[in-house]
């Protein structure tokens, strides 16, 4: 008996879970990065802020827009991007891609503009019906200059409603 009840509160859970991935519902997503790893060796402080908003315009699938800024050494990054989510399921399990426009600023006045392709993989724990913590891991390339390409790892916090 009590075998039977948890599959029923299994099942029960994960239809509450399913029902913030719906259509129509919004999501807002803050994240801290950090830990990122990248292909030059001049990153020596790192530290980032982000935030994305979207709708699921159809069950599982998120529009969602970006705006971030990466405080660095000897460089500092200002984003803001477009891209998409689609969520497995309702296991929280996601995959994200984006197109993004990074604004790069270097200690002694230099700055560019890069265009680049993101591309972003995490697993969004329900702490409430609402609250998840997200982490995740991405990878960020730019077209113009593969210096600036990186790969890292962020931890997030996904309010559905």
């Amino acid at each position: 008996m009590k075998k039977v009840a948890l599959v029923f509160c299994l099942l029960i859970a994960s239809m509450a879970v399913k029902a913030q991935f719906e259509q129509g519902k919004w999501i807002v997503n803050p994240s801290l990065t950090g830990l990122d790893f990248t292909y030059s060796n001049n990153d020596k402080i790192k530290f980032g802020i982000g935030a994305k908003v979207g709708t699921f315009l159809v069950d599982g699938v998120a529009l969602m827009v970006e705006a971030g800024a990466d405080w660095s050494r000897p460089v500092d990054a200002y984003t803001l991007g477009t891209g998409a989510r689609y969520y497995f399921n309702s296991t929280g399990v996601y995959l994200g891609g984006g197109i993004d426009l990074n604004r790069f600023r270097w200690k002694g006045g230099h700055n560019s503009t890069e265009w680049g392709l993101g591309l972003e993989a995490g697993y969004a724990y329900f702490l409430s019906r609402t609250v998840t913590v997200e982490p995740g891991v991405y990878y960020k390339w730019r077209f113009n200059d593969s210096d600036l390409s990186k790969f890292g790892v962020k931890i997030g916090f996904g309010f559905y409603f």
